[in-house]
């Protein structure tokens, strides 16, 4: 099979959907591999070094979408990406379609068979594409809270750990799933004021044994989610809804209660967001102000540590991209139903509930398209 590997176009986005100890194993297993020139070099990955594990570097993304029978990216095809794509090809990256319309149309019209990392699932339910990622995201949320809580960032002046004799901040973590666990673990190591949220009593249950009286955990209602978020320094999104567009927990209501100068981190923001006055925003313009309260959504942020996040993506994505060039797409969907449950869009046909959901829209089970 002949794989291509486009330079990353959204803003501020540096990661790359290969590294060269792929390209290598690929092109050891008879496959051939493009990549555009200059697409992991900000992270140390140059143009030779993926020349010597066997790549053929081609000078425009055109060109990679023109010769390529599978795209392995990153993020999600902007509107020029999704302009090239053409039926019988293969799509493997993320997608986030449940709150992007456009995207959705754009890729139906394409034809091609698109899989997105964030719903390929794992044997134990998990989302083993979408963790790598939620591990970085939810370790920097605190990080990007403890910046911009600093007044010259316009927060409120407060110290995460706080100092003898003065308290620190106070956070709030809705979700305990792989994002909100590691944001935890940061927040708890930073001396910070913790409570987290959930509606699994055994995460929990678990996260109690792990961290004791040092965090205090809550059953998520919307009457206890209130309280916590108005008095909250700082407060982080970390909700997902498999495929689906994230609930909105934190109503515009309860921004307005909240202090003034506090920092929201809306870590769902890449499907919708879990906060009502959220909106994605980009590392070039992170924040803006609702009520006074600093908002941080950007929708891309482990692109801000590229090279870690690159390996950590990769070493998840690689077996499955293996299976693909190997078996070919209809023989690995049929053959694995966890990689089948990634499939979105198939021919002009949707083939995610979740999406078809969020949008009103038809949809077809993948298995049925197996079948005919």
């Amino acid at each position: 099979m002949i794989i291509g590997v486009p330079q990353e176009v959204k803003n501020n986005e540096f990661r790359v959907g290969l590294t060269p100890g792929n390209v290598r194993g690929l092109c050891q297993q008879g496959h051939s591999v493009l990549i555009q020139r200059g697409a992991g070099a900000k992270i140390g990955l140059s143009d030779e070094s993926y020349r010597e594990a066997g790549a053929s570097l081609i000078n425009s993304a055109a060109e990679v979408f023109q010769k390529a029978e599978m795209i392995v990216k990153v993020k999600e095809p902007q509107a020029q990406e999704c302009a090239m794509l053409r039926e019988d090809q293969i799509l493997f990256t993320y997608l986030h379609l449940a709150p992007d319309p456009q995207q959705t149309n754009a890729l139906l019209q394409s034809g091609a068979t698109c899989i997105a990392y964030e719903t390929v699932t794992a044997m134990n339910g998990a989302l083993p594409l979408l963790a790598p990622m939620s591990e970085v995201a939810g370790r920097m949320s605190i990080q990007a809270a403890a910046t911009h809580l600093e007044k010259t960032h316009g927060g409120l002046g407060v110290l995460m750990a706080g100092v003898p004799g003065v308290s620190p901040a106070k956070i709030v973590i809705l979700g305990a799933g792989v994002v909100g666990r590691n944001a935890l673990q940061i927040a708890v190591g930073m001396g910070a004021d913790v409570c987290i949220f959930d509606r699994d009593i055994e995460r929990l249950r678990q996260i109690d044994m792990l961290y004791g009286n040092r965090v205090r955990t809550f059953y998520s209602d919307s009457l206890l989610v209130e309280q916590e978020v108005c008095e909250a320094d700082v407060v982080i999104g970390a909700v997902l809804l498999p495929g689906g567009a994230a609930p909105k927990l934190v109503t515009r209501e309860m921004v307005k209660k909240m202090k003034a100068g506090s920092v929201v981190v809306d870590v769902a923001i890449d499907q919708g967001g879990c906060f009502e006055t959220s909106r994605p925003t980009t590392h070039a313009d992170p924040t803006f102000v609702v009520d006074g309260v600093l908002h941080y959504c950007v929708a891309n942020m482990p692109g801000a540590v590229a090279r870690t996040s690159t390996f950590a993506l990769t070493n998840a994505t690689y077996p499955f991209v293996e299976a693909l060039a190997n078996r070919g797409v209809m023989q690995a969907l049929t053959i694995d139903h966890h990689l089948r449950n990634g499939l979105s869009v198939h021919k002009g046909i949707l083939t995610s509930q979740p999406v078809a959901q969020a949008q009103g829209l038809d949809f077809s089970h993948p298995e049925t398209l197996l079948v005919a």
